[in-house]
């Protein structure tokens, strides 16, 4: 077998690539987690998590990170902060490059996970980090008594209108249709909050202010009715990306982006497995990409025995 610097390496850090590294590292492979910023995916900036199994109270994101990475170092798991530039899996000794080097190796797991989708409306990007954000645990306390507009009706829209409510005076929580999306229990909690106020059947069209946003603009989809919001800032979650720009053609997505990966998480190149929210899955939670990881982790062991073979 031809020699390469790693059995095994982890693109991505989040819930799905830690798991990964663990069963890898437990497992006794030649591994490496590759993780751009710090390890934890979108996980580092949830306030809350009330779904993942045996915190019967509830764990804050970065409580559970910490939790996660503390578990693996146990395990040597071999952690490197670095951004993977592009790859090149045409042959059977896969190549990652990074920022400063190219490394080697016969198996990659690919648990980049996804990023938060913008509206594409005017003022957006001009005001994003001025007003604009998609972390109401980051950006949250500085609208303290302030006035706020929300978007979106999922889970991390409503789940994030309500820790704003511990700082600001309101939220207006804007969405299209007549009846949210999230979970019952935090629609329960939403209705009931009188700091959040809900705008039905309605669309976010404008952004605006000088030097930080002012004002918004917001459409009535069934009337065509405009509004114009004061507000000091603006929370989009309308849903997510996969962060897969650095793939390029080397694997098969599907028409949104995603990894398209079969029940033992290997995708189109034998050899290469996808995990977490950055593969074509249903349901994109903590503990599926969990699941993922782990599953993935084994078909790569399996994939690394029978090339040794």
């Amino acid at each position: 077998m031809k020699s390469v610097d790693y059995e095994l390496v982890i693109i991505g850090g989040g819930p799905a690539g830690l798991t990964a590294g663990l069963y890898a590292a437990r497992g006794g492979l030649n591994v490496i987690l590759i993780e751009k910023i710090v390890p934890g995916g979108q996980v580092i900036i949830t306030d809350w998590i009330e779904n993942y199994p045996g915190f019967p109270e509830g764990i804050s994101g970065p409580d559970l990170v910490q939790k996660m990475t503390e578990q693996v170092k146990q395990f040597d798991l071999n952690i490197e902060n670095n951004e993977v530039v592009s790859v090149d899996f045409s042959e059977l000794v896969k190549k990652i490059t990074l920022n400063d080097k190219t490394i080697t190796s016969h198996t990659i797991i690919i648990a980049t996970g996804a990023s938060p989708k913008k509206l594409g409306v005017p003022g957006e990007d001009i005001f994003y980090g001025r007003g604009i954000s998609s972390c109401a645990t980051c950006d949250g306390p500085f609208f303290k008594d302030g006035m706020v507009a929300a978007v979106g009706g999922g889970d991390t829209a409503v789940q994030e209108s309500l820790f704003l409510t511990k700082f600001v005076r309101k939220v207006y929580l804007i969405h299209r249709r007549d009846k949210l999306r999230a979970a019952a229990i935090l629609q329960k909690r939403a209705l009931a909050n009188e700091k959040i106020e809900m705008i039905w059947d309605s669309v976010l069209t404008d952004i605006s202010g000088l030097t930080n946003v002012e004002n918004i603009t917001v459409q009535n989809v069934k009337t065509g009715d405009k509004t114009k919001l004061s507000v000091d800032g603006c929370f989009i979650w309308v849903g997510t990306i996969p962060n897969t720009q650095f793939l390029a053609d080397s694997v098969k997505l599907d028409e949104h982006g995603f990894i398209i990966a079969g029940l033992d998480a290997e995708t189109s190149v034998p050899g290469v497995f996808a995990a977490g929210d950055v593969r074509n899955t249903p349901l994109r939670q903590i503990a599926t990409a969990v699941g993922d990881g782990a599953i993935a982790a084994i078909s790569a062991e399996n994939y690394i025995e029978n090339v040794k073979k």
